[in-house]
């Protein structure tokens, strides 16, 4: 940083003004990349010697900027850098990490923006500093190169199917042998899925910083009308502590599904499926709850198996149905199970209104939601059951049905769970008979 420059970080607002008017063109130019003066102290690498640095925040806290600008500041002091840049996938890396509006070429200087090679998966720096582009979803591109420094980024959102965020995660670990002291940040809205347990355990050790934040940290660069939007929409909802708040959720007592256990029922290797159902939840109103419809099947070894989250709303009658009926054809559905105790008959016309050409099946709620759920909840702890990828939404649901009765978790109602209920029941737990032979 230019010396006319280092004033500006103990400088009030008026100060900062008269002295911006004593800088030379280039001076204010260059202004606009001094990180130091912009960022918040929780946004800047911890002054105390660390190898691990984890910033879990809510969104819209500013990770992706403190990641991008730390990565800099690397590649600008240590020219022999090799640094490692991982996320949930190459696009993310490509979209967020490296060309994203706070990603490492938008807050670099211009003079010492790094090239960008993407059939290489590179950055390469002026000094001789490098960045290297790795997906988790492939931990063994991570076995073998070495680095002495990497940023990974949403490490909650890692594709944790036979294990492989936690592969990626310590393949990385194993190659950090370039530096006497190799670093690594990651940055992460918190989850809880096994790696975030993992590194927020090593809190306490020595080396291991974690810096903990919400989304309005930051209000004074985001949106006002954003800001008060998402906190009447989720404020002291359990989806808004996880992702605004920053909080890490830990298992609710008497929840008849756990994150754990969740996470434990994905696998990655699709099975060929016999027969596939639509589960729809439908709202009272069209100003009220969203509709829940969930895509689930069955395989030709009895598991069942959650394909998609199809969920709308809140939208009128016409709109949720169209997008049942487009579900179901997308997924060439045997048929559509939609619980009948808001509207009788008329779900049923009005998805034949919609142009759904599947059998409907309506299904009338005779038990409470908890009451109908425990027999579902019963076959994921079978290991009969999994989820074909991460529904965050409908996840946050099924971990807030208590036994008992009661709902605990985002929204007013769990419409996604619901859905799933009625899908997975009508595959799962519906007694069919088959033809009989009848004697006399």
């Amino acid at each position: 940083m230019d010396e006319a420059l280092r004033g500006f970080t103990s400088l009030n607002d008026t100060d900062r003004t008269a002295l911006f008017s004593y800088l030379t063109e280039e001076q204010k130019k260059n202004l606009h990349y001094c990180w130091d003066i912009w960022a918040r102290p929780e946004q800047l690498p911890p002054a105390a010697v660390w190898r691990l640095w984890l910033i879990c925040a809510g969104r819209g806290f500013g990770k992706t900027r403190a990641g991008a600008e730390w990565v800099i500041r690397v590649a600008r002091e240590d020219p022999e850098a090799r640094i490692a840049l991982v996320g949930a996938s190459l696009n993310d890396v490509r979209s967020i990490m490296v060309e994203g509006e706070s990603g490492i070429l938008a807050c670099a200087r211009p003079a010492r923006r790094p090239s960008y090679e993407p059939s290489l998966r590179r950055l390469q720096w002026p000094g001789g500093a490098q960045a290297l582009l790795y997906s988790s979803a492939e931990p063994e591109s991570l076995r073998g190169p070495q680095h002495s420094h990497a940023w990974c980024d949403e490490v909650a959102k890692w594709d944790n199917a036979s294990s492989r965020a936690l592969k990626a995660w310590d393949n990385l670990q194993l190659g950090m042998r370039l530096s006497e002291n190799p670093q690594i940040l990651a940055t992460s809205t918190p989850r809880a899925v096994p790696l975030m347990q993992r590194l927020l355990a090593q809190e306490s050790e020595a080396g291991v910083v974690v810096t903990r934040g919400s989304s309005f940290d930051n209000a004074a660069n985001l949106p006002h009308r954003f800001m008060a939007d998402i906190q009447h929409r989720f404020g002291g909802t359990t989806l808004g502590r996880q992702e605004l708040l920053g909080e890490m959720l830990g298992e609710v007592d008497g929840a008849l599904w756990s994150r754990a256990l969740l996470e434990r029922c994905r696998v990655e290797v699709p099975q060929p499926l016999i027969r596939i159902v639509v589960g729809v939840d439908p709202p009272a109103s069209a100003h009220g709850d969203l509709c829940g419809i969930i895509v689930a099947g069955i395989g030709e070894d009895g598991h069942g198996r959650v394909l998609a989250d199809a969920s709308l709303g809140p939208v009128g009658p016409e709109r949720w149905a169209r997008q049942v009926a487009l579900t179901a054809q997308s997924w060439q559905a045997d048929r559509v199970v939609a619980e009948a105790n808001q509207g009788g008959a008329m779900v049923e016309s009005v998805l034949r209104a919609a142009d759904c050409a599947m059998p409907v099946r309506l299904v009338h709620a005779s038990r409470g939601k908890s009451a109908r759920a425990e027999p579902v909840a019963a076959l994921y702890e079978a290991g009969r059951i999994t989820h074909a990828a991460q529904f965050p939404a409908l996840e946050d649901q099924l971990c807030g049905m208590m036994a008992g009765g009661s709902y605990e978790g985002p929204g007013r109602s769990p419409d996604r769970a619901d859905a799933l209920v009625w899908a997975l029941t009508e595959l799962l737990l519906t007694r069919r008979t088959g033809p009989r032979v009848l004697t006399f």
